[in-house]
């Protein structure tokens, strides 16, 4: 039984949100007022007063009796949200949306709030998935004399462009030749990756909540804007000359992250079904990384990021060997 919320009311909407309705009692809703009182009297600015020293009669004639529940109910409900969500076993993921739909003196508070969770993910048959794509035979990387004699000009050129470098220590033309077999490996495992990728989010059943495209938007939009800049052109060039609008190129990311986000929910939900984590001495290696080339970059985000690379790692190599 939730400690100060009753007539509780959960309903499923489209888009992994739900809604939750109920009240706090009257008698329980007052006992905020003090605190709103208080809160209240720090911030106004009235003449002949200190801030936390205005007179309670004075205030309340200053600032009205609507903005003091207003607070009261900021205040109650900052409180019962937690208590819901524990009680009621919501998993809840970013920033509610709260709407009062009665907010009175000596009545109870009553309030809608709507929240997206943490999505019901049906998966396909992963194992199945990976076993298939990783049989179908690919050609043989080679590398060819004229993709390697072509290599080699480019690193010279390249070097001879460097004054003062020593073009004694050109790379042989056989470590050219292995570097470019190595690249094509990985070429060849990434092609076999973007294929499991694409089958696994295919055979899946997810209804994704808008926080986690518009997360993936986010960092998809901050890696243009950092593309964009190291070419050295402004944004408003760039927009001018591809002769659209920030909002139509922002629309065109919409399908890349929502696969984004399905890939990423899917590989959690691998990792965790088949128990695959990265290990504490892993992702402190890796935050060290991080913080070694970013010096500015939060450490615990650093942490959060190096997990989920680390743990997306682990599960395609689990995919590529089942």
């Amino acid at each position: 039984m939730n400690k100060i919320v009753q007539n509780i009311k959960i309903t499923k909407l489209d888009k992994s949100r739900v809604e939750i309705t109920g009240s706090i009692k009257a008698e329980e809703f007052a006992v905020f007022r003090e605190k709103a009182l208080e809160n209240i009297n720090n911030e106004v600015n009235i003449d002949g007063f200190r801030k936390g020293k205005v007179p309670e009669n004075i205030l309340i004639s200053k600032v009205g009796d609507m903005t003091i529940l207003e607070e009261m109910a900021e205040l109650a409900l900052s409180k019962a949200y937690p208590e819901i969500i524990i009680n009621e076993k919501i998993d809840a993921i970013g920033r509610p949306e709260i709407q009062i739909t009665k907010l009175a003196a000596d009545n109870p508070l009553e309030f809608k709030i709507i929240t997206a969770v943490t999505p019901e993910i049906k998966l396909g048959d992963y194992g199945k998935i990976a076993k298939e794509v990783m049989a179908k035979k690919e050609e043989e990387a080679v590398v060819t004399d004229k993709e390697l004699e072509e290599t080699v000009e480019k690193i010279k050129k390249s070097h001879a462009d460097h004054v003062g470098h020593d073009h004694d220590s050109l790379e042989s033309k056989e470590q050219v030749r292995k570097y470019l077999l190595e690249d094509k490996k990985l070429q060849a495992r990434e092609k076999k990756r973007i294929a499991i990728a694409d089958k696994l989010i295919e055979s899946a059943t997810i209804e994704l909540p808008d926080i986690l495209v518009n997360s993936e938007m986010k960092r998809i939009e901050a890696q243009f804007s950092d593309d964009i800049e190291r070419m050295g052109i402004k944004l408003d060039d760039y927009l001018k000359h591809a002769k659209k609008t920030i909002e139509e190129i922002r629309k065109e990311w919409i399908p890349q992250a929502e696969k984004k986000a399905k890939l990423q929910l899917i590989l959690n939900e691998i990792a965790k079904l088949e128990k695959i984590n990265p290990d504490a001495k892993e992702i402190e290696e890796e935050v060290g990384h991080i913080m070694k080339h970013y010096k500015d970059a939060d450490r615990e985000r650093a942490a959060i990021y190096a997990e989920t690379v680390l743990t997306n790692e682990k599960v395609f190599q689990f995919l590529e060997q089942v």
